[in-house]
């Protein structure tokens, strides 16, 4: 499995275990609809949040946010509309980015609320 794989894959695991000890309730991991899927989908008391999820390593010169992009955010705003239609959602939909920096001997997590917003433009 290539190295890049496996720390998308611990990116994820990280995601998850932060927004259940942050009171979130994980409802799906890596949700598909046709061609798109979401990483991570979760819910409070007010929102269903569908996030997306980038790991980089220290040495990685962009910000992972950066790698959410304008296409990106539509496949993903496409996958919740079609989560939202399948199973009848009534909450207000939020769409978040967890970006994990992978230091040395860390992680360092940052938690972006409503990083996005569900247009299609």
């Amino acid at each position: 499995m290539a190295e890049s794989h496996e720390l998308g894959q611990k990116g994820e695991e990280l995601a998850a275990d932060y927004l259940k000890n942050n009171g979130y309730k994980i409802l799906f991991r890596n949700w598909k609809w046709g061609r798109n899927e979401i990483d991570i989908i979760a819910e409070n008391k007010e929102y269903v949040i569908f996030t997306e999820v980038k790991t980089r390593s220290a040495d990685y010169y962009l910000p992972p946010s950066s790698a959410v992009t304008h296409e990106k955010q539509k496949a993903i705003i496409r996958a919740a509309d079609g989560y939202i239609q399948r199973y009848n959602i009534n909450k207000e939909g939020r769409f978040d980015v967890i970006t994990i920096i992978k230091g040395e001997n860390n992680f360092d997590i940052e938690h972006i609320e409503g990083a996005f917003y569900p247009t299609l433009r």
